[in-house]
Parts: structure tokens; C-alpha cells; sequence
């Protein structure tokens, strides 16, 4: 494992650079990234693009910041589609995952999965939660993935997990964290 000493944009290049090691070392086909506003996701796709996989990119789901208010550019968007990724505004289900909680635990707390990801890192946090997002919305495979995200903006976390859509949370698998921050 990759560990950088603090958290934070600074590390976006390095993750990348994890991401592609991971990427030749293991034979994976499919990444999503976390990525709001389109930088991250954009330098995943410029890096990504003559490698033929499948790429999804996640953002925030339409209204999170205000009203109505989609915080990826179009013009963003378009660039990421144009370079093979697929876009993916959804829901993020860790915010509202309850059901299955109170299936197998027979007992709900909203955010008690979120919270407990977190003692890993944010950005395991959201690795998981772009996963289980991209295979809500079938833009992956249950084949194994390789997630990208960050603590606030850019990357610094690489997580080798088998997806599953969030109805099935306990299905979901990580199989490796590949880099994350030491110190978060």
C-alpha cells in the first residue's frame, strides 16, 4: 500500500500513478472516480483514455449544494464523455442505506456505515460509495473495479473492491486498499 502523509489534493498525481501500477498489476477493466466538479475525473480520463476501459466518473447528485444546481460544468462533462467516460449523477446511498442495515442488523442508524468507512478515510468512505453508485445505476460490472477518491478535492485514495448495488451493501468487497492518507 501506497500511504501519503496527509490527506488532500496534493496527491492526485500519485493516486493516478497507483491507480495505472494497480491497473497493469492486477488486468482490472472498469475504474469510477469520485470527482464534483470534473478535474479528477478529467485527469483519470486524459491518463485512461487509450487504455479501452470502462470509466465512470461520479458526482454529487443534482440539488446537494442548492437547489436545482448540478455542480459538474456541461461543457466538463461533455469533455469527460468525448474521452470515453460515462458520467454518473445519481444518489449517494450511504446516506440514506437503512434498508439494508435493518435487514441484516434488524436495526437502522442512518449514517452508522459512513461513519464506520470513515475510521478508514474519507476517501475509502467514498470509494465505497462510487461503487455502489456506478452499480445502482449499471455503468459497472460485479467484476472487480478500481475506485479513485479524495478527502475534499483531488485523490488521494486507490481501492481494489468487488462492487455491488446498495441494496446488496454486504456484498460489496475490497480487496485491497492500494494508497490512502496515513494522516486523515
Amino acid at each position: 500500500m501506497i500511504g501519503f502523509e496527509s490527506p488532500g489534493p496534493g496527491n492526485t498525481e500519485a493516486a493516478l500513478d497507483a491507480l495505472e501500477a494497480a491497473l497493469d498489476r492486477t488486468g482490472v477493466t472498469q475504474v469510477v472516480v469520485a470527482s464534483t466538479r470534473g478535474g479528477t475525473g478529467l485527469a483519470a480520463a486524459r491518463r485512461l483514455a487509450a487504455r479501452g476501459l470502462r470509466l465512470v466518473v461520479v458526482t454529487h447528485n443534482v440539488g446537494f449544494k442548492e437547489p436545482g444546481a448540478v455542480e459538474m460544468p456541461a461543457e466538463t462533462r461533455r469533455e469527460l464523455e468525448e474521452l470515453g467516460a460515462r458520467v454518473h449523477t445519481g444518489t449517494m446511498p450511504l446516506r440514506s442505506i437503512g434498508t439494508a442495515i435493518r435487514e441484516r442488523q434488524g436495526y437502522s442508524q442512518q449514517d452508522l456505515v459512513a461513519n464506520t468507512l470513515r475510521i478508514f478515510g474519507q476517501g475509502i468512505k467514498v470509494c465505497v460509495e462510487i461503487a455502489l453508485m456506478a452499480a445502482d445505476s449499471g455503468l459497472v460490472t460485479p467484476d472487480d473495479l478500481l475506485a479513485v477518491a479524495g478527502t475534499g478535492r483531488g485523490a488521494d485514495t486507490v481501492v481494489l473492491l468487488k462492487p455491488a448495488s446498495s441494496n446488496r451493501l454486504f456484498d460489496l468487497k475490497v480487496r485491497e486498499i492500494v494508497a490512502k492518507p496515513l494522516d486523515f
